[in-house]
């Protein structure tokens, strides 16, 4: 089969062997397969990452990323119950059972993810495609998912205002997720013109842009009631008028940006690392520890949230059609990397390993 590899820091195609299902795996055929924000990390910084857990990865062997995936059935191994017949268009967690045990697909050097023809799933966690929803939507389930995740592990009250920083595809799952749990209102702050955009169309109210205004002055402006100042001392003391909670979702994933949350987040506030930061950070713990702030970081999503994302966009509770932006091929995915350096062109690029 063909399939697209990462060695070191380069990605090209290759022609692997074709995978053979074993006890309780289903081969399947990759439709589409997302680009996701941590793929772009792990091409730029992998060789740097320590050995742990997933990220104890030989990028020089190879690896075949690609977690965000549609697929339809081709094959089923030994030991299956052929519940879902060959054609059948399925979603997965990107995870599969092998003679070693568990393994993340994407991100194992022994299990190819969807930017490969085919690939080897676990039956037992296929979820069939709903009738009717776009397999370049269904694609997305495992990157909604995630914003449905992070906002469960928010644990959010009515009267919290929530402040999304960062509306690439991850920021913009959940504000998605935010608007079903109905939450209100909803800031979200990006430098892109573009993203800001997708937020308002996401769920967002209130779409800022940091380079004019601070997120945070923003948040306070709303959370406080008229002419009160939240960091005054007597509210500071739980004296004053009562100001909104606030939940800061952190959803960019690059050096530096927990920090600035930390200085710019109210007293109290709960914040959550949704992005993906793979290299080495830093910040102040005194800053957190003076305000009393909550940090929280989140991964992934369980797998009834999984079956409950796919829900949503079968049912239209979650438009995720103007988040897909280009579909390329194979021998294109590098490129695509590149273009989604660019947040003005793009916010999800398909990889659809059978042209």
């Amino acid at each position: 089969m063909r399939a697209s590899v990462l060695r070191g820091r380069t990605l090209a195609t290759e022609t692997l062997p074709d995978p053979v299902p074993g006890g309780g795996q289903v081969l399947v055929k990759t439709l589409a397969c997302g680009i996701c924000g941590s793929d772009l990390h792990l091409v730029e910084h992998g060789a740097s990452l320590t050995p742990d857990g997933s990220q104890s990865l030989d990028l020089e062997r190879g690896v075949v990323l690609g977690h965000e995936f549609c697929a339809e059935v081709l094959e089923h191994g030994p030991g299956t119950s052929q519940r879902l017949k060959p054609g059948t268009r399925v979603c997965s967690l990107p995870v599969t059972f092998g003679p070693a045990g568990f393994a993340a697909v994407g991100y194992s050097n022994d299990f190819p993810g969807g930017f490969a023809e085919r690939m080897l799933l676990s039956e037992m966690l296929l979820l069939e495609v709903p009738n009717g929803l776009p397999t370049e939507h269904a694609a997305l389930t495992e990157p909604m998912a995630v914003g449905l995740h992070a906002v469960a592990k928010a644990r959010l009250e009515p009267d919290d205002v929530p402040l999304v920083i960062g509306c690439g595809p991850v920021g913009l799952a959940v504000i998605a997720a935010l608007r079903l749990r109905g939450a209100a209102p909803i800031l979200a702050a990006d430098f892109s013109p573009r993203r800001r955009e997708l937020a308002l169309h996401c769920g967002a109210e209130i779409a800022i842009d940091p380079g004019e205004r601070s997120p945070y002055t923003c948040w306070r402006e709303v959370a406080a009631p008229p002419g009160v100042d939240p960091d005054s001392p007597l509210v500071l003391l739980g004296l004053g008028p009562r100001v909104r909670p606030g939940v800061i979702f952190e959803c960019v994933g690059v050096p530096g940006v927990i920090d600035q949350v930390i200085a710019g987040a109210p007293r109290a506030a709960r914040i959550v690392v949704v992005g993906v930061c793979m290299q080495q950070d830093h910040f102040q713990p005194s800053r957190a520890v003076v305000k009393e702030l909550n940090l929280q970081f989140v991964l992934g999503y369980t797998p009834d949230e999984f079956a409950r994302t796919l829900r949503h966009l079968a049912e239209g509770d979650i438009d995720v059609a103007p988040l897909v932006t280009a579909r390329v091929g194979l021998d294109d995915i590098a490129g695509a990397f590149r273009e989604l350096g660019s947040p003005e062109r793009h916010a999800k690029i398909l990889a659809e390993p059978w042209r």
